[in-house]
């Protein structure tokens, strides 16, 4: 069985008007997932992240600055693309919250996949810097929490967003305990994940061209990252799901469709069947175009199902 976290605290951080990371993208996700074939989902609420948990991946000041940093009204502008409002601070306590939970419940036998539909987003954020719409690092914390908590010694974590996972790639690049492998536009915001940058021998970026589509995105993984998951035989897989290479998100130039979201997520998911019990978290990360973004979810969490 799939569990779904989400919470309703997630759609109360408004980073306002005309901003693209806003509350209606988690809507459009939800309403995809309140249709008859998704009634087998073990639907959870979120919890909040301890303090605990966040100080695994963040430092102390940052922390802080997030817990510190909502207005009583409008907007707060961390920089000119990351914005709190009143809510904001709980829902990045559940959002990364929720990837905890979520990695307990499978480590437990609770279920072996989970997804977590909820934002802000959080693999832009880095160790001291909440930047590219992400306060914090949720499946960082995620990670850290398996390796912490449940003893692991390896965990994967794969990353389609069409932004470089610039944050998950810094906190873990010397930390070989973790494998971040990631599919993603360049150039594009936030300018990294070039094929140079390895970390620790466990960082494996693969860019693809703008104007790209589904063929260059499933020979990169055929090919590259794919080949490099099982040769790691990670014990838990965590994923970074960003829908926004999707051919009509506005704020990108690759050419996916849904059915690619699905084949990327069915290989995910037999390669967790093969080397990590089953085991598999996933989180919502972009997408920003509402239809595209409720279309790939659905496809994304279809296969999550199988």
């Amino acid at each position: 069985m799939l569990r779904l976290y989400t919470h309703a605290s997630c759609l109360q951080h408004d980073p306002g008007p005309g901003h693209a990371e806003r509350p209606a993208r988690l809507r459009a996700v939800l309403q995809a997932l309140d249709q008859d074939r998704y009634a087998a989902l073990d639907r959870v609420e979120a919890p909040l992240a301890t303090r605990e948990q966040l100080l695994q991946v963040h430092g102390a000041d940052h922390i802080e600055r997030i817990l510190a940093g909502a207005p009583e009204s409008g907007q707060h502008a961390l920089d000119e693309d990351t914005l709190m409002s009143p809510g904001s601070v709980e829902a990045a306590l559940r959002a990364a919250g929720a990837n905890v939970a979520a990695v307990d419940a499978v480590m437990n036998g609770d279920g072996q996949r989970a997804f977590c539909a909820v934002r802000p987003p959080g693999h832009h954020a880095t160790r001291d810097q909440a930047m590219g719409f992400c306060l914090f690092n949720n499946v960082a914390v995620a990670a850290a929490h398996a390796l912490a908590v449940h003893g692991l010694k390896r965990v994967a974590i794969a990353d389609f967003d069409v932004h470089h996972g610039n944050g998950t790639q810094a906190i873990f690049e010397h930390d070989p305990r973790v494998l971040f492998v990631s599919s993603h536009q360049s150039p594009l915001y936030p300018g990294s994940g070039h094929e140079n940058e390895r970390g620790a021998g466990n960082i494996v970026n693969a860019p693809l061209s703008p104007g790209s589509g589904s063929q260059e995105f499933r020979e990169l993984w055929n090919g590259a990252l794919l080949p490099r998951l099982a040769a790691f035989r990670p014990q838990l897989v965590l994923v970074s799901a960003g829908f926004d290479a999707h051919r009509d998100d506005p704020l990108a130039d690759i050419r996916l469709g849904q059915e690619d979201y699905a084949w990327i997520t069915e290989r995910l998911v037999a390669l967790a069947r093969k080397h990590a019990g089953g085991r598999l978290v996933s989180t919502l990360e972009g997408g920003y175009d509402l239809a595209a973004l409720a279309a790939c979810a659905s496809a994304h969490v279809s296969a999550l199902m199988e």
